[in-house]
């Protein structure tokens, strides 16, 4: 088989006309079969790539005639990791020390969202749970400076903030209003 698309086209027709004739088309010899070189394969792969260029499949991709992002500030080995993390917006990955360090930055609103005390309660001795087995574990990264939270004190602020809240709810919540059935 020829390398050349104009003959194969032309090999086509002329087989087609055969065959629309009655005629059987002379069968071609069979070239053994062999697998194919690196070489021809990045031929093939640059050949699909330079036709879906001539057919505009790249036109319209985002971030087409725009500067990388951060290119050139400094090596990273991880920096696709890096970017995956930030699009994807993924949390408790890394070191204890740091995912530590956000969680209790954090503890307020993480408590706030559990509805129930003794969820609560039990979600802060886990919380010093972690950070005292992390001061346990000396596996390298950053040393683990976090520190345990008083239990009774945090459900005491969260009661708090949960009464605020429901004080707020109350003000703001309109009269209910009369069903024109009710109306006399």
């Amino acid at each position: 088989m020829s390398e050349d698309p104009r003959q194969e086209a032309e090999r086509y027709r002329l087989d087609r006309r055969l065959r629309e004739a009655g005629l059987e088309p002379e069968p071609e010899p069979e070239a053994p079969a062999r697998g194919s070189t690196a070489a021809e394969r990045a031929a093939f792969v640059e050949t699909s790539i330079q036709q879906a260029i001539r057919r505009g499949e790249f036109d319209d991709l985002p971030g087409a005639g725009k500067p990388l992002p951060d290119l050139g500030s400094s090596h990273d080995p991880n920096w696709w990791i890096r970017r995956k993390i930030e699009t994807e917006q993924l949390s408790g990955l890394g070191p204890p020390a740091l995912t530590l360090r956000v969680e209790y930055a954090e503890r307020a609103e993480r408590m706030d969202a559990i509805a129930r005390e003794p969820d609560v309660r039990e979600a802060l001795e886990d919380f010093n749970h972690r950070v005292i087995e992390a001061r346990r574990q000396l596996q390298g990264g950053p040393p683990v400076v976090t520190p345990t939270v008083d239990v009774d004190a945090e459900i005491a602020a969260w009661r708090e903030r949960r009464h605020a809240r429901e004080a707020a709810a109350a003000v703001e919540a309109p009269a209910p209003r009369r069903r024109w059935f009710r109306r006399r």
